[in-house]
């Protein structure tokens, strides 16, 4: 075999893989299309749902003949059980030596592991959640953090990450909005690929998912069906995809639980194949999500056998059945001999896989599984990396009275569940929230400090008292009393609300966790009215993975602070901000509803979606878009574009023609005019004034973080090009409409400092899948 050509190097991959096709009996090749889940639960659910009742059990001897076939991945060595990092690279070393030892061709798996906020493993670092990542708008910090992901997961062994997430919010309530990046497609898909760049750059594949609308489920519920129609689908959910894929690119993509319009998507041909592969050009491999193919059977009733459901997947464009061996073994060689599923669809998803295997060097002689060094998944660069991060996400919604930074030696009340519980801070993929509740008796693994500890750190002065005053979901409001009388005795009560990350009703926010409603969870909104009712000012911190519902309160609190979950750094972070250490720099990446009712609602609305006269419901947001308050100030000069000038209404405006395929730039100098340094975030949206679909009021189109010194300025010029005010029309077709378009330089969605108008003329343009999807921007001093 060592001198075959497919362990050739010097071959191109698709002479090598061919090669060793020719040579692969029908059994190996299906081995190729699964993976096997060691060390998985199979008397309880374990980490994911249906994980007992979906999954082959395999006994040693089970699992030794299994693997003499070859195998193609290997799941979740590392985030299913507490595994001392050193001694889990050795392990799983050790059992890459052994499958490629068993099998003919000796050929290891490609491992995978889970890396949504982090390596999902024992001691290593939790980073903020991807929310939190939107809230920062700040991509080449995302794409920081995910290349020291990578280097983590390729120093144990692992070839594969199953993030990101690049689900865009269609209705907060639904549990995994903690999971996504925000609610736009523009920032979801200019962040994700920031981070799909990272993980790339360190040699692990990256896996976009869920693909795709897993996110627009009716009444938010986890994996229920999808309603969206054809523009939904085409203008807000898969845009980001398509981003991540030609300018992060990723290899590999996981096919979503959901049905679309009654169509599984693990079973569509038209979106894993004909829009994948065929019109976006991808080549990479397509992964099941966990149980996906056999919940064709079990949940879409589309497919009557395991058999049945392989052949859809198979059919549709799935390469891989993840986590473990259920419809793609020997109910699919049987099918493929007696005729009812094509030999060649296995050989195509063999193909693939055994591609991507090439493309990692696991089909060259002198792979190696052995780790070269001491394992520190949670080092001091990390560590630091995390703590930028949190700082940066951390978004002061509110500090009307300058409640703000708090007096270093101020009588400062804490109250609230998360003040002083370590979980506050972490998502749901985080190993001790994802794992470690199944395994109480061992350490975290990590140090998390909570806000508690870390403001008695931050204000050693300050005398800080302490009440818990209710749990984060419980009913009872024994606690209430003393968290008043804490209140009552201090300058100023800090209020630490928010959620507890959990799977599937284990968390009030996470995987299965969805809401009926936005109020805050349990008893805290009573406790917030009670401690407001003291006449203390109060400032409320919400540690959350999704915005809940604040116009009960608006005008009643001292100061509002929101963090996503900002992961182990997190509690320094907000204390930081909260101490004035730290000058809030965060905005929202999605709206912060009035009203806890009235969902689904983000700020993509078109007028009909918008307050009218029509209904008596309001559904503005308290907070929008893109909002977030700083310590200090920022001016807006020089504001220019085409024939700029000053329009009749008192505003700033600009005028200009342009054909539908030119380019069209606004400028605008931002100075910082306060006594400390700070970070403005420039924000460019579209408005289309009249077009031949409704389209959204106004929608993000670019964005600039700038961070600038006392007195510093810089001028900053977004490149628009009309390829970015393309829609899809009744037709189908993706359009750029001549007619009049508006540029709008804002702090928010709705906080607008500067408009340009444009008029694009020429006929319409049809774009195909070379359409800019970037808004370039350049800077000058």
């Amino acid at each position: 075999m060592t001198t075959a050509p497919w362990r050739d190097p010097a071959r191109s991959a698709a002479a090598r893989v061919e090669d060793l096709l020719a040579r692969m009996t029908l059994e190996e090749k299906t081995a190729q299309l699964y993976g096997v889940w060691v060390g998985a639960d199979t008397d309880g659910d374990g980490v994911a749902p249906h994980q007992h009742d979906m999954t082959d059990h395999h006994s040693a001897d089970d699992y030794a003949e299994l693997i003499t076939l070859g195998l193609g991945q290997l799941t979740r060595p590392f985030g299913t059980a507490p595994v001392d990092p050193d001694l889990g690279a050795l392990a799983l070393a050790r059992a890459q030596r052994r499958i490629a030892a068993a099998g003919r061709f000796g050929i290891p798996a490609v491992t995978h592991e889970e890396c949504l906020a982090g390596f999902t493993a024992w001691r290593a670092t939790a980073y903020p959640v991807p929310l939190a990542w939107g809230a920062s708008f700040d991509p080449p910090l995302v794409e920081e953090m995910a290349r020291h992901i990578g280097r983590d997961l390729r120093s144990v062994g692992v070839h594969q990450g199953l993030a990101p997430v690049l689900d865009v919010v269609r209705d907060p309530r639904w549990g995994r909005v903690e999971e996504t990046i925000g609610e736009d497609p523009y920032l979801v898909g200019t962040v994700g690929s920031a981070y799909v760049r990272g993980l790339e750059s360190a040699g692990i594949v990256a896996t976009l998912k869920h693909f795709a609308g897993y996110a627009s489920s009716v009444g938010a519920r986890n994996l229920a069906p999808v309603r969206a129609g054809l523009r939904e689908l085409a203008d807000i959910t898969l845009p980001p995809f398509e981003m991540a894929l030609r300018e992060g690119g990723a290899r590999s993509v996981m096919a979503a639980y959901n049905e679309t319009d009654g169509v599984p998507a693990s079973a569509d041909p038209w979106l894993l194949t004909d829009l994948l592969r065929e019109e976006w050009g991808f080549t990479g491999t397509v992964v099941a999500d966990y149980f996906g193919i056999g919940f064709l059977q079990t949940l879409h009733r589309v497919a009557g056998s395991p058999a049945e459901a392989a052949g859809l997947a198979l059919a549709a464009g799935i390469d891989v059945e993840l986590p473990t061996l259920k419809c793609y073994g020997r109910d699919l060689v049987a099918a493929v001999r007696e005729g009812t599923v094509p030999a060649e669809l296995v050989d195509r998803a063999a193909r693939r896989v055994l591609l991507q295997k090439c493309e990692l060097g696991l089909l060259d002689e002198d792979w190696s599984p052995e780790p070269t060094a001491s394992v520190d998944l949670d080092s001091a660069a990390n560590r630091a990396l995390a703590r930028r991060l949190a700082e940066e996400s951390v978004v002061l919604l509110d500090n009307p009275d300058g409640v703000l930074p708090l007096a270093p030696d101020a009588r400062v009340a804490v109250v609230g569940p998360r003040a002083a519980d370590p979980l506050a801070m972490l998502g749901c993929y985080s190993f001790p929230s994802h794992v470690l509740t199944h395994h109480p008796q061992v350490p975290m693994g990590i140090d998390v400090p909570t806000v508690l500890q870390a403001l008695r750190a931050e204000l050693p002065d300050a005398k800080v008292t302490f009440a818990e005053g209710c749990g984060v979901s419980d009913p009872d409001d024994s606690g209430f009393a003393e968290a008043v009388a804490r209140a009552s005795e201090a300058d100023v009560c800090v209020a630490v609300l928010g959620d507890r990350a959990g799977l599937f009703g284990r968390g009030t926010s996470g995987e299965g966790c969805d809401v009926a409603d936005l109020d805050l969870p349990g008893r805290q909104g009573e406790l917030l009215d009670r401690l407001v009712a003291t006449g203390v000012p109060v400032v409320l911190v919400l540690l959350t993975g999704r915005p809940y519902a604040l116009g009960r309160w608006q005008g009643r609190l001292g100061a509002v602070v929101q963090a996503f979950f900002p992961g182990e750094e997190g509690g320094p972070a907000v204390t930081g901000v909260l101490s004035g250490r730290v000058n809030p720099s965060g905005r929202l990446p999605v709206s912060v509803p009035r009203l806890p009712g009235g969902q689904p609602w983000t700020y993509l609305q078109p007028p009909l979606g918008l307050a009218g006269e029509v209904s008596n419901l309001d559904p503005t947001p308290l907070y929008p878009f893109g909002h977030g308050r700083s310590y200090t100030e920022f001016a807006w000069e020089d504001f220019a574009g085409p024939e700029a000038r000053t329009g009749t209404d008192g505003t700033d405006g600009s005028t200009g023609t342009n054909g539908t395929d030119g380019t069209y730039d606004v400028s605008v100098t931002v100075r910082n005019t306060g006594g400390r340094a700070g970070a403005e975030v420039v924000q460019l949206y579209l408005h289309d004034p009249v077009a031949s679909v409704t389209r959204p009021d106004v929608r993000l189109v670019g964005y600039r973080r700038l961070e600038l010194a006392p007195g510093e300025a810089r001028r900053v010029t977004f490149h628009f090009h009309p390829d970015l005010s393309a829609f899809t029309d009744r037709a189908g077709r993706r359009i750029v409409e001549p007619g009049a378009l508006e540029l709008r330089l804002g702090v928010s969605s709705a906080e607008i400092r500067h408009t340009a108008r444009l008029t694009l003329t020429g006929p319409v343009r049809v774009l195909g899948p070379d359409r800019r999807l970037r808004c370039e921007v350049s800077e000058s001093t």
